[in-house]
């Protein structure tokens, strides 16, 4: 019999970075490996990822990552891990692989897998990809067996029998898996607290068609590029109107030419443009947009920065892509600007979702289907995955067995029983600003919100080696703090308070550097928040020659 170990470093409690880890026996398999972008609060920071040292203590254990499909909250920091990782596998399908590959991945971590295709390892474990549907092709569900029972995680999908071909869904294998006996199930949250089915409201072919119809000029249409699903029903929307669709940036043009290559896209022949088209009157316009950098492009072409498309005030601006809460600031500041500017703005009404995840009627669906004896909701914030379990809950499953954890919680199964050893495995966000794969760390983040609110006082003085007399200074030099044309007495206080402090720390033949900072700093912060009530971040600069 086998001992068995789940838990999440990511993904538990939270959007994004989901990264699970199952350990039978001494055997460890990860599924999925992805990062969240930073809100405004974290300043500068680029992304977040999960703290894999877990992972590189115990690599010679690790069997493989396996991905379930190509959005960055599930491989984006992929590249993070190999860079910790340089021989681990990563198992993907083919679309999943050229994404990853766009994301600067080697070739030679990558091994491609099919959907119904088992994998087998040792100790009689395997794992079984299943295909399911999502809003970009090739998306999976990974059963892991073992000789306790099955393990299945969910990844992100959407029951909707009109998806077909490489959105296809194999209700009848999954079936087929629950037959077999499933131990634990996994399964993602997001949606959980929609009433009814997510299908058929994500189908929006009829709502381009319907847009494309009664805007007869210029449209641009904001999307990410690998949502393919959303991409199709734009080409299909556009079929028979005689307009030109151009594709702008370079990453949606590799998406779109690898989709139309590998038959993922089929397009009306002559119904790609090119740069030629860009002020047709009614070309139709795919502006890449990014998670990363939210809304970007289409304000770079309102403020006239793009070197390719002029905006007029005759377009129509269409945001064909989620709304995220993080975003929803950035966007209705750029919604009053092209208002201001007079284009028609649309965007997706309430009843819309373009979000391809399972609402409630889904995920119970799901769940009859596998008819797993444990039950752990994962992926999404902690009153989705509650819901979920109330949903779980709803057909039958005791209370006993619905796991409910957070990041780093481990649940351990010994001979097919759920065992509590209140066990806990150290995770961390990881934030990653920049090129670096370092984390930057919470007390530079700090650093960086004290210098946005209140600024920076840099205090310097030059003094004498030899005879321990003060050269030059103190010098006061200001940023984001006051200005300091309206603020001399200010300034000059300052001074004093400096040079009283670094007299009184000078002897005939010593100078306590280390006394003289700390006390500008508890003197000077005292007095400025006195006088101003702010808070600066105070420097103090003291050398000698």
């Amino acid at each position: 019999m086998s001992k068995i170990k789940i838990f999440g470093l990511g993904g538990l409690a939270e959007n994004g970075k989901n990264s699970y880890v199952i350990e039978i026996d001494n055997d460890i398999f990860v599924f999925d490996c992805g990062l969240k972008y930073a809100n405004s609060n974290l300043l500068g920071i680029d992304y977040i990822m999960p703290d894999y040292s877990y992972l590189v203590k115990n690599k010679k254990r690790i069997k493989g990552v396996f991905i379930t499909h190509g959005h960055s909250e599930n491989m984006g920091s992929v590249a993070d891990l190999i860079k910790e990782l340089p021989n681990i596998k990563i198992y993907a399908t083919k679309f999943t692989k050229f994404v990853l590959e766009e994301f600067g991945i080697n070739d030679k971590n990558i091994i491609e897998i099919k959907p119904h295709k088992k994998i087998t390892f040792e100790n009689n474990v395997s794992v079984f990809p299943l295909s399911v549907s999502h809003s970009i092709p090739d998306a999976l569900m990974y059963v892991i067996n073992s000789k306790d029972g099955a393990i299945c995680y969910t990844g992100d999908f959407v029951i909707d029998p009109t998806m077909l071909g490489p959105y296809d869904m194999d209700l009848g294998k999954i079936a087929y898996v629950g037959k077999q006996g499933v131990l634990c199930m996994l399964c993602e949250s997001t949606f959980s607290e929609r009433k009814g089915q997510t299908s058929p409201n994500h189908r929006l072919e009829e709502y381009f068609k319907d847009i494309i119809k009664h805007n007869e000029k210029r449209i641009l249409f904001s999307i990410l590029p690998y949502h393919l699903y959303t991409i199709t029903d734009i080409f299909n929307a556009a079929k028979n109107t005689h307009r030109k669709i151009v594709i702008m940036g370079k990453k949606l043009q590799n998406v779109i030419n690898f989709a139309i290559k590998e038959k993922y896209l089929e397009v009306e022949n002559g119904i790609i443009g090119d740069l030629s088209n860009i002020n047709d009157d009614n070309a139709i316009l795919l502006i890449n947009d990014e998670r990363a950098n939210p809304y970007a492009n289409i304000s770079k072409i309102l403020h006239g920065y793009d070197k390719y498309i002029d905006l007029k005030n005759s377009d129509t601006v269409v945001f064909a892509e989620p709304r995220y809460d993080s975003n929803e600031k950035a966007l209705v500041k750029l919604e009053n600007e092209l208002a201001k500017f007079g284009c028609n703005i649309i965007n997706l009404p309430s009843d819309k979702v373009i979000l391809h995840h399972p609402s409630s009627e889904d995920i119970m669906l799901m769940i009859k289907l596998v008819q797993p004896k444990y039950y752990m909701p994962v992926k999404g914030e902690y009153r989705y995955m509650v819901n979920n379990a109330n949903l779980a809950s709803r057909l039958g499953i005791s209370a006993e067995n619905i796991i409910l954890k957070q990041n780093g919680e481990v649940v351990n199964f010994e001979n097919g029983k759920l065992i509590d050893k209140n066990e806990h495995i150290k995770v961390n966000d990881v934030l990653i600003d920049g090129k670096s794969s370092e984390d930057v760390g919470e007390l530079v983040i700090k650093d960086r919100e004290m210098l946005s609110e209140n600024g920076i006082v840099l205090i310097s003085a030059t003094i004498s080696k030899k005879d321990k007399v003060m050269l030059v200074g103190p010098e006061v030099t200001t940023r984001g703090f006051i200005y300091v044309k309206d603020s001399a007495y200010l300034i000059e206080e300052i001074k004093h308070i400096c040079e009283g402090i670094i007299s009184r720390n000078i002897t005939p033949t010593f100078v306590d550097y280390n006394k003289i900072k700390v006390e500008i700093r508890e003197e000077l912060s005292n007095y400025l928040y006195e006088e101003t009530e702010c808070k600066p971040m105070i420097i103090a600069v003291v050398q000698e020659v």
